[in-house]
């Protein structure tokens, strides 16, 4: 695990430590809290560029080719 050092606006602090606490978190979860919005960051331009690239799809032939997708995963795992 690597560490790093933020600088964070007060503001920004005390809005996550005051969610966090509403939700019962606890010390640790603050690094879980930023990894998990680091990789919904990350994430998010990927689902964006997908969905420009399908945008011609009807739901339909998305609906198959998800389906296809899924019936190729459970079949490989086995």
């Amino acid at each position: 695990m690597t560490r790093w050092t933020l600088s964070i606006p007060n503001e920004t602090d005390r809005a996550v430590h005051s969610f966090l606490a509403r939700k019962g978190g606890k010390k640790r979860d603050l690094s879980k809290f930023a990894t998990e919005a680091m990789r919904r960051e990350i994430l998010r331009p990927t689902i964006w560029d997908l969905q420009a690239c399908n945008a011609d799809l009807s739901e339909q032939d998305a609906k198959q080719l998800a389906q296809e997708a899924v019936t190729w995963v459970r079949a490989t795992r086995s």
